[in-house]
């Protein structure tokens, strides 16, 4: 017979199988009741491309935007990928709890709240970021296109299942980044950075901000580079803040204690 550690890891992956089960179920669903409202998703994933061309042709009629498909298969998988991203965010609710479910039992109460918190914090951070993604790209697109030639003849074509992988691509690194404060906050309440420490450091994170923004947005245009670096530098500032804070807490706290034991 196993031992009990054996025992216990067979349990353990038991568990595992059950929660991706249902995860997978769930986006599942998700992603099929998506499908019927593909219609609307696409409208809503094109808003910032077509806005940019509304923008575009008020200043430039001269410029012709039309919209492609690579292949037969092209507007099926593209009908695929939405549904499926969409499915995953219906669903982010269940799957988000079975992975709560699964490494809670393992977690001290301590731990659980410090998780609680993150979750608390993150969630609506990241959504920020997509949000401000959303509305920010359409310049940024405009700009882009804009740089067709005046005495061109050119057709400027879009390739709309490539624009709506770049797309998804740059909504989550916009919402990733809005998760900074959350990762800093986070660290300084481990003890491996300091409020002090951030303060000697935020000319240099500032600066890695704008290279982050520049090299992380798909577009490579200066609207979306800028409108991600600045918040991303803001939210250091706030973290740097928090910190210095919690810094102060920690050793007012610890001043009380020595006190206590010197009577």
């Amino acid at each position: 017979m196993p031992d009990d550690g054996a025992m216990a890891l067979v349990d353990h992956l038991r568990e595992l199988r059950y929660r991706v089960i249902i995860s997978a179920i769930a986006i599942t669903v998700g992603t099929i009741a998506s499908w019927f409202f593909f219609d609307q998703l696409h409208a809503i994933i094109m808003w910032p491309y077509n806005e940019a061309v509304r923008n575009l042709h008020e200043a430039r009629p001269d410029i012709t935007t039309h919209t492609t498909y690579q292949g037969v298969s092209s507007p099926f998988l593209m009908q695929l990928q939405l549904s499926g991203f969409a499915g995953m965010l219906l669903t982010c609710p269940v799957w988000l709890y079975q992975l709560w479910a699964f490494i809670a039992p393992g977690l001290l109460a301590k731990e659980k709240r410090w998780a609680l918190y993150f979750l608390g914090s993150a969630v609506p951070l990241f959504l920020a970021g997509v949000v401000t993604g959303y509305f920010v790209t359409p310049k940024g697109y405009e700009v882009m296109i804009g740089f067709v030639p005046k005495d061109s003849d050119a057709l400027a074509l879009l390739d709309e299942p490539t624009f709506l992988v770049n797309e998804i691509k740059l909504l989550t690194v916009f919402g990733l980044s809005f998760l900074l404060p959350v990762v800093i906050v986070t660290l300084n309440l481990l003890g491996v950075v300091s409020g002090a420490q951030l303060s000697k450091m935020r000319t240099v994170a500032l600066f890695l901000c704008f290279v982050f923004g520049a090299v992380a947005t798909p577009s490579t245009d200066p609207f979306s580079m800028l409108a991600m670096a600045v918040p991303m530098g803001i939210l250091y500032l706030v973290a740097e803040v928090i910190c210095k804070a919690h810094d102060r807490r920690k050793a007012a706290a610890s001043t009380d204690l020595d006190v206590k034991l010197d009577y």
